[in-house]
């Protein structure tokens, strides 16, 4: 481990401008695609509401400006008015990430008083039928009327999809459903493969075709809408050939927050063996993001292995994502293997080739009963349908 604990020094290192508050992992959908940890029911106890009001002072105080509200679902927190409203007295400007259940109009005049600036709802398609089977829940209309109440309550809306096999064929309607709700903004926002993204990698991976016909379909609707609703299309890491710079580069802008006290540079980052993860009931924002091994562990380039360490491009990529390297090789030092340089960069092609060798079998798009083999290295490798968002997850190795 010494070899990756090379400190960049914090006259180098600006502050965490953004920081993200999971408040709980609790939540009441059960995604296919969710990237909270798959072991999320053994976290431990929640941070109570002076611990979480202690973090946002801190950061604060550090030069933090914006705040992501977020789980898991925010909402279950019975606390979330008064974290707003701290959040609001200290300057933040706030984003509530929500499913919108749990949101009802009392309540949101009560976080539009406390201080939230913006509102992410998420569907997960513009059908009932496919967003409460991806949800493993019956929301659809829910998640309509809490839309409309969003924009009656007078807030922007950001309207957020994530995208994969499933719904890309559907990007046309998704586009029309969120203009007709009043959405400023759509991200549509492919699939990355981290938790339970990544036991379903095979039943969610779209093939190139799939990829490229639906990004014809946003820019036809970009043309067709103007202003009235930004859409913003994220390709996923596995198509581009390139990685990218991973939250802006490890430990550079972003911080997140766990709902059991843990500070982490990014959202899987738990998952990197080896590397100790600070308490923030135990340390101060300002020693972990400065001077703990953890943020310090990639940062700049010191840590690189070749090909990455004589790379050209190694300013501008920074390596790529560390977790993926893990998830993929099993060891985070390597070159990140959607970089078509790195010497694991097989792996990218034999996933994708795997996922379109099954959706041919199943004749379409996915909606048959699809099975999946597990690749996540706790799991069992058994034959599986998707999985849902469960407590505890099947097949899950203890």
């Amino acid at each position: 481990m010494d070899e990756i604990l090379n400190k960049a020094g914090a006259d180098q290192v600006g502050p965490p401008l953004w920081l993200l508050a999971e408040l709980s992992y609790r939540c009441p959908l059960h995604c296919a695609f969710c990237y909270n940890p798959v072991d999320y029911s053994q976290v431990g106890t929640e941070l109570d509401t002076a611990g979480w009001l202690s973090v946002l002072s801190q950061a604060r105080e550090m030069g933090a400006v914006q705040l992501g509200l977020s789980g898991g679902e925010p909402l279950v927190r019975p606390d979330l008015e008064e974290i707003v409203a701290h959040a609001r007295s200290l300057g933040f400007y706030i984003n509530l990430l929500t499913s919108g259940v749990g949101l009802t109009p009392e309540r949101l005049d009560a976080l539009k008083e406390a201080g939230v600036d913006h509102i992410q709802l998420s569907f997960q398609d513009s059908t009932r039928e496919l967003n409460d089977f991806l949800s493993n829940t019956r929301t659809f209309e829910l998640k309509q009327r809490v839309a409309r109440m969003i924009k009656t309550a007078g807030y922007p809306m950001v309207m957020n999809c994530v995208m994969h096999r499933y719904n890309l064929p559907h990007i046309g309607q998704i586009i029309d459903m969120a203009v007709e709700m009043g959405a400023e903004y759509l991200e549509l926002a492919n699939t990355q493969y981290y938790g339970w993204a990544l036991l379903n990698r095979d039943l969610l991976l779209p093939t190139a075709k799939q990829l490229h016909d639906a990004e014809a379909i946003v820019e036809q609707k970009r043309r067709q809408i103007g202003s009235a609703c930004q859409l913003l299309f994220v390709v996923p890491d596995y198509f581009e050939g390139r990685p990218k710079r991973c939250m802006n580069g490890w430990g550079n802008v972003f911080m997140v927050v766990t709902p059991d006290g843990r500070a982490l540079p990014c959202h899987a980052a738990r998952d990197i063996p080896g590397l100790v993860f600070p308490d923030v009931r135990e340390e101060t924002l300002r020693h972990i993001w400065y001077d703990s091994p953890l943020f310090n562990a990639y940062r700049g380039t010191d840590w690189m292995r070749e090909p990455c360490r004589s790379c050209p491009e190694k300013e501008k990529d920074l390596g790529g994502c560390r977790c993926q390297a893990l998830m993929l090789t099993g060891d985070a030092r390597n070159a990140d293997p959607v970089c078509s340089l790195s010497p694991h960069h097989h792996l990218i092609d034999d996933a994708i080739a795997s996922a379109a060798s099954m959706q041919a079998a199943e004749g379409g798009c996915g909606d048959g009963p699809a099975r999946v083999v597990a690749r996540d290295p706790r799991v069992q490798p058994v034959e599986a349908p998707i999985q849902f968002r469960t407590n505890p997850p099947r097949h899950l190795s203890r």
